[in-house]
């Protein structure tokens, strides 16, 4: 991974509005034909990279790469892409951010690649494409998405530089829980690069510094809705693959394993605060089979509640002193399972782990503040 980090610590020094959206995102090495990729798995912005292939571009086209990246999910482009057609969707969102970035490799597409004017959006290049002659993909090679590359009747290849097939995972992700979690990392991407960004980028990202206008409950409900595990039960309303109905089938059920940590500061100690964030969960849990951990903390975890079940209600343990977030992660790691994510109610004063592989989302305090680069920001309002 060596080549990514350079040139991540190049875009830190030329573009540090950049550099630090792409140290906010979860790095998984791949072997897919692409250099890299970019999507939104479960509320995670995550980063594939092949260090074979990325190595084979130049330092120059390895920064636009990662730029290419960036804007796709600045753009929202994989949870936008819905019930549209793959690849052309793929092909317009490339044509309407290439035209952006320099230092490109030669086989990026470009809006005069196809006749097209400039400067237009995904879902306006997108029908134009459709009406555009292609041969490769649309007479049935390859898997519909564009991944093998186009070849216009001209000639001319068209081959997508970044890994789109992962985007397939971002339709796991609420379309406003994305927007969020991307409005969460521009804003501490500008704290970190001093706000210094370009005329276009602050176009495109001043839309995510606005309050959001989406009910809190909502984006608590679609971030849960993305932590459910998967297992099966058995049922005879589905026949056995092998056995037909002598034999009962199984149809696939969601588990909701999740650890819910409180802090016990004087700061969360508001009866309306925390009784709106203890219905809304029991609220959620109770409308899915569920496994859930209650951790309350200030600088050690005071106490610890496991319910199988929703539980009718949740207690308040109150405390005070100072805050130490890491005991709450710490106990989330030595769990069997794992949960599948991790919920804290806090006002983010205290120190936290530099990473977590497990998905959190910080519930902060209207006052609060997020103590760390990862995670979702949801601030609790009225």
């Amino acid at each position: 991974m060596r080549p990514l980090e350079d040139s991540i610590v190049r875009l830190l020094k030329s573009r540090p509005f950049y550099g630090h959206l792409l140290l906010q995102f979860r790095r998984r090495q791949t072997t897919s034909g692409k250099a890299a990729g970019a999507t939104i798995r479960d509320g995670v912005p995550t980063l594939y990279i092949n260090p074979q292939h990325f190595s084979l571009f130049s330092p120059a086209e390895q920064d636009a790469l990662l730029e290419h990246l960036i804007k796709h999910i600045l753009h929202l482009h994989p949870s936008r892409r819905g019930d549209r057609n793959p690849r052309f969707w793929d092909l317009a969102c490339d044509v309407a951010i290439n035209q952006t970035i320099d230092h490109l490799p030669p086989e990026a597409a470009q809006p005069q690649s196809f006749r097209l004017p400039e400067n237009l959006a995904a879902e306006e290049y997108y029908p134009r494409l459709q009406q555009v002659p292609l041969l490769g993909t649309s007479t049935g090679q390859g898997d519909g998405s564009g991944q093998r590359g186009d070849t216009l009747q001209n000639g001319t290849q068209i081959d997508p530089i970044d890994d789109h097939q992962i985007w397939q995972e971002a339709s796991r992700t609420p379309p406003a829980l994305s927007e969020q979690v991307v409005r969460t990392m521009v804003q501490s991407a500008l704290r970190k690069s001093h706000d210094e960004v370009s005329d276009d980028i602050r176009t495109l990202i001043d839309p995510l510094l606005q309050l959001p206008t989406i009910p809190w409950q909502q984006i608590l409900r679609q971030f849960v809705g993305t932590a459910g595990r998967t297992g099966r039960t058995a049922t005879w309303q589905r026949a056995h693959r092998r056995f037909g109905h002598t034999t009962p089938g199984h149809k696939k059920r969601q588990l909701l394993n999740l650890l819910v940590a409180i802090d016990t500061s004087e700061s969360t100690d508001s009866e309306d605060l925390r009784e709106a964030f203890a219905r809304e969960l029991l609220q959620i849990a109770r409308s899915r089979q569920s496994r859930i951990t209650v951790l309350y903390a200030g600088s050690t975890i005071r106490r610890i509640d496991t319910f199988s079940r929703a539980p009718q209600h949740c207690d308040v343990v109150r405390g005070g002193g100072f805050t130490d977030l890491r005991p709450a992660f710490d106990y989330a790691l030595t769990m069997q399972p794992r949960p599948a994510a991790i919920i804290y109610l806090t006002d983010g004063y205290g120190p936290a782990p530099e990473t977590m592989e497990i998905p959190t989302l910080w519930a902060l305090t209207p006052d609060g503040q997020k103590p760390v680069d990862w995670g979702v920001e949801l601030r609790l309002t009225g």
